[in-house]
């Protein structure tokens, strides 16, 4: 799984990366069934700078965060996908329920997570400002979303 980063594979990434003066912009989901609204959203994370590095949550953590029937896609399937889109350049996996532990050692410039989630709410925000960077917030033009995907599969082929 070249396509998969280990959490020492990015952290000797970022050293390299701050050593070039290079905005390092993190994000992070369970990128279940992609869907427009993820390209849409990872598109303007990466904007934000020159490299974007996405924490993608195992699947322990979805079924912690979700529910026994989620995820969907398996998370190797889940990681090649993500690492493949255009705006991503690197992918980790992590297996709690946050990212915390992910950002505490990574340190971006710029932490974003969608419109859905309070500025203040945000998981990692405090780290990110303590260390000179920035949270953003991204408003979600593309009101789309895996749980309402599902939705629709149960209901065209249940009904």
């Amino acid at each position: 799984m070249n396509w998969l980063k280990s959490l020492n594979e990015i952290l000797s990434l970022r050293k390299e990366l701050k050593s070039v003066n290079k905005k390092v912009v993190f994000t992070n989901g369970c990128f279940d069934i992609i869907h427009a609204g993820h390209i849409d959203y990872l598109n303007k994370a990466k904007e934000l700078g020159n490299v974007l590095i996405v924490g993608v949550n195992s699947d322990v953590s979805v079924k912690k965060n979700k529910d026994n029937n989620r995820p969907i896609i398996p998370e190797r399937d889940r990681t090649l996908i993500v690492s493949n889109l255009k705006p991503v350049d690197y992918v980790v996996l992590f297996d709690e329920e946050t990212p915390e532990n992910l950002i505490s050692k990574i340190i971006p410039d710029i932490l974003v997570k969608g419109a859905d989630w309070d500025i203040d709410e945000i998981v990692g925000k405090d780290i990110v400002l303590k260390n000179g960077g920035e949270v953003k917030s991204i408003e979600f033009v593309i009101q789309q979303s895996t749980s309402k995907i599902i939705e629709s599969i149960i209901s065209k082929y249940n009904g």
